[in-house]
C-alpha cells in the first residue's frame, strides 16, 4: 500500500445558477490521501454541457 497517493471522485450535486436556475452537475473533486485517509482536497471543478470545465464556487450549494 502507498503512503501518499491522490485519488479523482466525480459525484452528483444539486446547484442554483444565477442564469440557469436549478440544476445537476457532476462535480470532481482531486483529493490527497495519506495512508488511506483523506488529508485535503486539491481542487474541485464541474463540467458544463458544453465541455467547458468550470470552478466549483461559481454556483451556490441549491437547499
Amino acid at each position: 500500500m502507498r503512503l501518499l497517493y491522490i485519488k479523482r471522485n466525480t459525484t452528483t450535486e444539486k446547484h442554483y445558477s444565477s442564469k440557469m436556475g436549478p440544476l445537476t452537475t457532476r462535480v470532481t473533486s482531486i483529493r490527497r490521501y495519506f495512508l488511506g485517509l483523506p488529508v485535503n482536497t486539491l481542487q474541485k471543478y464541474r463540467k458544463t454541457y458544453y465541455g467547458k470545465i468550470k470552478n466549483y464556487d461559481d454556483c451556490q450549494l441549491f437547499v
